[in-house]
């Protein structure tokens, strides 16, 4: 894998980086390949809210997942009234990748949801352009901590609301007012199983990522 973490003290402009001899965009050279530019993005949100099944929607390889059976320590700890079918939970990170073209790849890291691992994420936001956080609109509160996190990093994120069955549809001017995310965040409303679905809100985040982006 050609991805190596960008500089953390350059990530929040850019958070991405390069393969190849050339410095620039691309090669002065009349007929040089195009470098290859990779992004870093992290897929986050409370416990049980899709972080897997976006990344496995996604990824073009088997994802690679840390997910680990629950077990009866876990009562009273971590909530599964929303998910009474939740049997497993990541522990670590989940990790796919996209290859957009020639010239852009997308690493995905899904974070852990729990909040006794939330001690992993500054490592896993090193490097990152941006991340998408998943919000289930039955447990809206879950999303929180994923968002004060991303705000105090100055790090560019996108609500993607997880449309579950048998939830209300809500607008999303209504989802933004209710988490108080600032006017340019995009929210946007997806089915975690569908890749189509799934890509909108990686293409919200990436293009809000790039406006603020310095020129």
């Amino acid at each position: 894998m050609d991805y190596a973490p960008a500089d953390p003290r350059t990530s929040r402009t850019t958070g991405a980086t390069t393969t190849g001899a050339t410095t620039g965009p691309m090669s002065a050279a009349a007929g040089a390949e195009p470098q290859l530019m990779s992004l870093k993005i992290l897929v986050a949100g409370g416990f049980g809210v899709g972080k897997t099944t976006l990344v496995g929607s996604l990824s073009e390889i088997p994802p690679l997942r840390t997910e680990q059976e629950m077990t009866e320590l876990s009562i009273g700890v971590d909530d599964v009234s929303a998910t009474p079918d939740k049997v497993t939970t990541t522990v670590a990170m989940d990790f796919g990748r996209i290859t957009v073209d020639e010239q852009l790849i997308l690493y995905l890291f899904g974070t852990p949801g729990q909040d006794r691992f939330w001690f992993m994420w500054d490592e896993l936001a090193q490097g990152a352009v941006g991340a998408v956080v998943l919000v289930d609109l039955r447990r809206i509160d879950s999303c929180f901590p994923a968002i004060d996190f991303f705000e105090d990093r100055g790090l560019p994120f996108a609500v993607a609301v997880n449309h579950f069955p048998g939830t209300p549809a809500v607008p999303t001017d209504r989802v933004r007012g209710a988490l108080a995310v600032r006017p340019d965040c995009p929210v946007v409303v997806v089915d975690a199983r569908d890749p189509v679905s799934s890509l909108t809100a990686l293409v919200a985040l990436v293009e809000h990522a790039l406006v603020r982006t310095p020129s």
